[in-house]
């Protein structure tokens, strides 16, 4: 049986670390428990993404993040939370998937597929990136539709859907169509979302306007076939030949998790999950919500920058209560 530890810390991401390095400076055992590899998310972000936000707002525990240019790549960030890892020596245990979290008494059982682990404290730090937002339409499950891009060069001289008018959709739309892919943008609003990327919207802008990328707005998939897909516009139903669909629809919280964890969820469109805005615990005392979690739906409410106090809450949180 794994000892008692003071806290565990559900996601390897860079809110975990930020709380395993507040946790471990405070003089609390921490362990991380992680299904995949370090910050996950990032290491599944697109292979040329650079971040909207600069290197020193995604700085955390005090340690400078340097990188070329004012806004980091996605090669920078993967190096920077590495050497934190590394710096602080945090215990991780990488390939453990929660299976779910009970409470015995004081204490919780933390059931992984590699066994189990006991602690007084959880923290939440699970993000939402792994669970993309399904269109739910006929035709989703072929092998043509990806909900996660890497890069490029597979779509070369490829008849390529993107779905969504964001970050993510603007990203792929422009990279894709720069590599040689032919694309036409299917969004659900009236226009492009006005908080893209400043360097990446207007650009994304004239390119639909010129008519090198094709855009049907007010729009959505109704059907994707083998060789065409089925798009719902004002004007009707149109068919268009169609080799990939890449749906940069959004990504949410897994919630089956939550519920396994017993945490209430708000009853709205939102579905945030409950917490004390004061300490970010959650409905079951001693469960923190941290990080872009506490976002819900609202996905484009919270990111690494503006959450990055939420370990200095919790942590301060769970020494109160052991000082009590």
């Amino acid at each position: 049986m794994e000892k008692i530890v003071d806290v565990i810390i559900v996601g390897a991401g860079p809110t975990g670390i930020n709380c395993a390095i507040y946790a471990q400076q405070a003089g609390l055992n921490a362990i991380i428990l992680e299904k995949g590899t370090l910050v996950n998310s990032l290491y599944n972000f697109p292979v040329n993404m650079t971040f909207f936000s600069t290197s020193q707002k995604l700085e955390i525990a005090g340690v400078p993040f340097i990188s070329i240019h004012e806004k980091p790549s996605r090669a920078e960030a993967l190096e920077y939370y590495r050497r934190l890892a590394s710096r602080f020596e945090l215990n991780i245990r990488y390939k453990h998937k929660v299976d779910s979290i009970q409470k015995q008494g004081n204490e919780f059982n933390v059931s992984t597929n590699k066994g189990s682990f006991y602690a007084r404290n959880i923290i939440l730090s699970t993000g939402y990136y792994d669970k993309p937002r399904l269109l739910n339409i006929p035709g989703e499950d072929l092998p043509k539709v990806r909900h996660y891009y890497d890069e490029a060069h597979p779509y070369i001289g490829q008849k390529v859907v993107v779905v969504g008018g964001a970050n993510s959709a603007c990203d792929v739309a422009l990279e894709t169509w720069s590599k040689g892919a032919e694309v036409t943008m299917v969004v659900r609003d009236s226009e492009l979302y006005q908080k893209v990327k400043y360097w990446i919207l207007p650009n994304v802008e004239n390119r639909i306007k010129e008519g090198s990328i094709k855009a049907y707005f007010n729009s959505e998939l109704a059907e994707i076939k083998d060789d065409v897909v089925i798009v719902k516009t004002p004007d009707g139903l149109i068919s268009l030949e169609n080799d990939y669909v890449l749906a940069m629809s959004g990504y949410m919280p897994d919630y089956d998790f939550l519920a396994k964890c017993s945490i209430q969820v708000s009853n709205d469109q939102s579905r945030i999950p409950v917490f004390n805005a004061n300490t970010l615990e959650s409905n079951i005392q001693n469960i923190y919500i941290a990080g872009v979690l506490n976002s819900g739906m609202l996905t484009s409410k919270l990111f690494i920058e503006n959450t990055r106090h939420h370990c200095e809450i919790i942590i301060k949180d769970i020494l109160s209560k052991l000082a009590n």
